[in-house]
């Protein structure tokens, strides 16, 4: 195991009904005038937004308010936030939504003290002070209510980058269960693989004797493979949305992913696939994480192996560990396609013809990416043609 610090201040407002402690934690952590950042019309329909005025209203906490956030959070959009905070005298940055409506919150805070352009933050910047989030989560998925990490697309040339720093790490998150369960299928199905496919990008590691962290994956995700067809099957299983949300925060706010190596390809990869495509990042990361794997398995055919055994319920077999390895992959991607998400470029709506403009975005040119294994652009693009072609 390697070296490692680990900071993780957010605090937790968990369970049924506590949107309603909202004003309570902004007042806690300092807001005495807030931005309410949301996206479409959802959160407003349900009466959440009001439920959130009401209680900074009974704590005399002023606010402003700023919506519109889409699925991939626009440059656009945060140049106007930030203007709005200035103007309004903003000192904290209430979101209330997904992993999208959090990093663009995440974003404006970091855009609010700085005199510079906010984008030098998603260009290799790091961000040493932020005006302080809170959030109020209405999806399982990104993890951003509980990390430090944030993305966002340009629109000018359609660039996802993303950034990160403990400045941004939200002060307090209300996570409830229960406004999860009004979320289509579609929805649902997205931020299941988004959540497993954080803990699998922790999980295929160099580093070795990292007992501790690999059983913890493997957790999150034998959680994630029970609970996930429950709450498809039933969308009002509480208890199910209870054990997704919180494994949504454990499997992004790093604890499985301490003292140990690290990958990122497949989410940097998808990312020029929602960032042209504008699909959902959950669904690309269907079709490109299999994909990714069945390119790299040979790296560490063993480690694979455990996965499909431990998690999948393969039973190894030790006269061909490859077998098992590639056997986990497929029912990886079998235990996709069974949630209702896309396994290939055509049900993603994504085309082959594109995967050298889905290269070139990526800005690696004669060069390489690090993590698990080192991938040139060659490599990408033949991950790319996996991901096109891939059948169950």
């Amino acid at each position: 195991m390697n070296n490692f610090n680990f900071y993780s201040p957010t605090e937790f407002v968990f369970g049924k009904g506590r949107a309603k402690e909202t004003g309570f934690y902004v007042k806690k952590y300092g807001g005495t005038k807030v931005l309410i950042h949301y996206g479409g019309g959802s959160a407003l329909r349900s009466g959440l937004v009001d439920t959130v005025k009401e209680s900074l209203t009974a704590e005399g906490i002023a606010f402003a308010e700023l919506g519109g956030v889409q699925p991939n959070p626009r440059d656009t959009l945060v140049y106007k936030g930030i203007e709005l905070c200035r103007s309004e005298g903003v000192d904290l940055i209430l979101a209330i939504g997904g992993g999208s409506v959090i990093d663009s919150a995440k974003a404006i805070a970091m855009g609010v003290p700085y005199e510079g352009d906010f984008w030098d933050f998603y260009s290799g910047k790091h961000a040493e002070k932020a005006l302080p989030v809170g959030t109020v989560l209405t999806i399982a998925a990104a993890g951003s209510e509980g990390s430090g990490d944030s993305v966002i697309t340009k629109e000018d040339g359609m660039l996802k980058r993303g950034t990160g720093s403990d400045a941004i790490r939200p002060k307090f998150s209300m996570l409830d269960p229960a406004l999860t369960q009004t979320l289509p299928a579609y929805q649902t199905a997205c931020g299941a693989t988004d959540i497993m496919a954080h803990v699998f990008e922790r999980y295929f590691t160099n580093t070795k004797e990292v007992e501790i962290t690999d059983r913890l994956c493997e957790a999150v995700l034998m959680t994630m493979v029970k609970e996930t067809p429950r709450v498809i099957a039933d969308p009002n299983n509480y208890d199910a949305r209870a054990n997704i949300m919180w494994a949504g925060m454990v499997a992004h706010n790093n604890i499985v992913g301490v003292g140990r190596e690290q990958d990122w390809n497949s989410h940097n990869i998808e990312h020029e696939l929602s960032a042209l495509y504008d699909c959902a990042h959950g669904a690309g990361l269907a079709v490109i994480f299999p994909a990714w794997m069945e390119f790299v398995y040979k790296h560490d055919i063993m480690r694979f192996a455990q996965v499909a055994v431990r998690v999948w319920g393969v039973k190894m077999n030790f006269a061909d560990p490859e077998a098992t390895a590639l056997e986990g992959i497929k029912r990886f991607r079998q235990f996709l396609r069974s949630i209702g998400m896309p396994i290939n470029f055509a049900e993603l709506g994504a085309k082959e013809e594109d995967i050298p403009v889905l290269v070139e975005k990526l800005g690696i040119g004669d060069g390489e990416t690090g993590g698990f294994v080192h991938l040139k652009a060659a490599d990408i693009a033949e991950i790319y043609r996996i991901a096109a072609r891939a059948e169950l």
